[in-house]
């Protein structure tokens, strides 16, 4: 498995919440729902998006992609200086801010939300409502806001997520799921290409002849009893010259890596699959439940079982 496909298999939306959000300016709309993870698509008009954690205000022009990381909050509007009019919480829930009784913005029909279904500016937005839809490692590898501009990311996705959103058959919402998970596949593929992507260490390390070979290793074959004198082995280079390397370049020692790399593949499967915990804990390298349990509620603070309970 090569280190894009390891990071990018993760993403598994469940019941996403999909909308066409319409404005006609003066419009602006603080975001405080605290979602993981929101892909935002600029269809016609512009926008702003501010985060509050101090970094610069981007904007986005139509065919321009955004991906914004929670819990961290952030507004999008007409111009940096409008104050939100509404606020959205947990829950997709939207507040008023205006001091009117009733939002300025409403349902527009299906998917649909803003101001007037003709409104001059037209995004299509998706938000992975729970944590566990994404792995740990994405989010950690991504920076707060994102902007691929439209002139370096164009995807034929686009077209069909917009045309699906209008659409109300029957497992609608599995298809618009599935094509959230694409259309973000897509752009962290197109973004991690970019020079200027701050991509984690673990995935500039890849490039390193010996590090990177180490890495395939134990990605390709987590359940493997590896040892660090394996390792260096299968790398052709000695022991300590592995461990130097491979915590210079990636930040943390070759057994600490695959611990945390088993773990992650444990929570995936224990979201995403009926396996039992033993089956997942021998697929993943360990010797039983007890031991996989053991690991997993020292770095995730619960049980195997619980974090399969919490995902459900």
């Amino acid at each position: 498995m090569d280190v894009l496909a390891g990071l990018l298999e993760g993403p598994r939306a469940r019941g996403a919440f999909m909308i066409r959000a319409l404005f006609d300016p003066p419009w602006s709309v603080r975001i405080a729902d605290e979602a993981p993870l929101s892909v935002m698509v600029m269809v016609r008009g512009t926008a702003w998006i501010v985060p509050e954690n101090g970094a610069p205000a981007q904007r986005i022009r139509p065919g321009d992609l955004a991906i914004a990381r929670g819990p961290d909050h952030y507004t999008c509007a007409d111009e940096p200086a409008t104050a939100p009019f509404a606020e959205i919480r947990p829950g997709e829930q939207c507040v008023p801010l205006d001091g009117a009784p009733v939002s300025r913005y409403r349902d527009l029909g299906l998917r649909s939300w803003g101001e007037s279904a003709a409104g001059s500016v037209e995004m299509l937005i998706g938000t992975y409502q729970m944590r566990g839809e994404i792995t740990g490692r994405l989010l950690d590898a991504l920076p707060p806001l994102l902007v691929l501009p439209g002139d370096v990311w164009e995807c034929p996705l686009t077209p069909m997520v917009a045309a699906e959103m209008d659409r109300d058959e029957p497992g609608q919402a599995v298809v618009l799921d599935r094509l959230l998970d694409l259309l973000l596949i897509a752009a962290l593929r197109a973004w991690f290409s970019r020079p200027e992507a701050a991509a984690p260490a673990w995935y500039r390390a890849m490039g390193d002849p010996v590090v990177g070979r180490a890495l395939r290793l134990l990605q390709d074959d987590p359940a493997h009893p590896w040892t660090i004198a394996d390792l260096a082995a299968r790398a052709g280079v000695s022991r300590a010259a592995l461990a130097r390397r491979f915590a210079e370049l990636v930040g943390e020692p070759p057994m600490t890596y695959l611990i945390n790399w088993r773990l992650a593949l444990a929570a995936d499967l224990l979201r995403d699959s009926e396996l039992t915990i033993g089956s997942i804990a021998r697929r993943v390298g360990y010797g039983s439940a007890f031991a996989l349990s053991g690991a997993f509620k020292r770095v995730y603070g619960v049980s195997p079982q619980d974090h399969r309970t919490r995902a459900a």
